[in-house]
């Protein structure tokens, strides 16, 4: 992918990363690599005063520093114009969803959603028919961070991915959706582990099996050593994302014996990376051992949350 593929048809908004044809996904990639390259030339780069003009709402219900720092840098970056929007309208109870969306699409050009259900983001996207929604993550899909996983993946391993493996131990949750049908588009097999009641569910194997390419797939484990042997890549995530606090105590006792530590890493290749979406909880998921080992990339994947934004926004919005 060292030269931009040309363009395809875009869907009109990005849910799920299910939503790029594989032309769509590489030449995201691409023109986010160069975008990352040609950011040096600030104001002078090609790309300053594409989004001239547009203005994109930012409506978020979850907290957030990756996303919505790169979010608003990226609109900034491109010359567009960023607006905040209170999370309480986010609720449908002052409002139906249907009413806000039919109300921004007068005045904005695109709006950037993190909630809590994918269907009220389903159906901002349907009561909309001009604003572009990008999904800034659910509780079921993280599309934005698998963006950015895969262009770290492209860096770290110069262009090779084709026949790579990613082990994710830990929840079978959001992240690993978004992970695994963005990596199986691009050639990489992906090993889930996860303790029985957590496991990826058969929707998101079948999804991925349907746009897997060069013999892709995804296989489930129960044992994270199985599934991290000569691994390329090791990624995890908190065993308690947002929304499920309650059960903070009763996860740590689950997720235990899955936690990424250096005895685990030392089962997968001996190049491999450690991946983590962020934010970590030291000593839960990760010892911070690893975390600060020279095989973490984590700070190059929230880096490149930038870069494959700033992609996202040019192909929706700019000429």
């Amino acid at each position: 992918m060292d030269t931009v593929p040309p363009p395809a048809a875009f869907a009109k908004d990005f849910l799920s990363i299910l939503d790029l044809g594989h032309v769509d996904f590489e030449r995201l990639l691409a023109i986010a690599a160069q975008m990352k390259a040609d950011r040096r030339l600030g104001t002078q780069a090609p790309t300053a005063t594409a989004l001239a003009g547009r203005h994109v709402a930012l409506l978020f219900e979850k907290p957030s520093l990756r996303t919505r720092t790169t979010f608003e840098i990226a609109i900034r970056e491109l010359g567009g114009s960023a607006l905040d929007v209170p999370a309480q309208f986010a609720g449908g109870t002052r409002e139906p969803m249907e009413d806000v969306a039919r109300n921004l699409e007068r005045w904005v050009h695109a709006i950037v959603m993190r909630t809590f259900a994918q269907k009220k983001v389903e159906t901002v996207a349907r009561a909309a028919l001009q604003m572009r929604v990008i999904n800034a993550l659910t509780d079921e899909q993280h599309p934005c961070q698998a963006l950015a996983d895969m262009l770290t993946a492209l860096e770290h391993w110069r262009g090779q991915v084709r026949g790579r493996t990613i082990a994710y131990v830990g929840d079978g949750n959001n992240t690993i959706t978004s992970l695994a049908h963005a990596s199986v588009m691009l050639g990489i097999r992906v090993h889930v582990a996860s303790p029985p009641g957590f496991e990826l569910p058969d929707r998101v194997v079948e999804e991925a099996a349907a746009v897997a390419r060069d013999g892709a797939e995804v296989r489930r484990f129960t044992d994270p050593a199985d599934a991290v042997a000569g691994a390329d890549a090791i990624y995890t995530d908190v065993w308690t994302s947002m929304g499920e606090e309650a059960e903070a105590d009763q996860r740590r006792r689950i997720f235990a014996r899955y936690q990424v530590n250096e005895r685990l890493m030392a089962g997968a290749a001996p190049d491999a990376l450690f991946m983590h979406c962020l934010p970590a909880h030291r000593g839960e998921e990760v010892t911070a051992g690893v975390i600060e080992s020279a095989a973490s990339v984590v700070f190059d994947q929230a880096e490149n949350r930038l870069h494959t934004q700033k992609a996202l926004l040019l192909m929706l919005l700019g000429a």
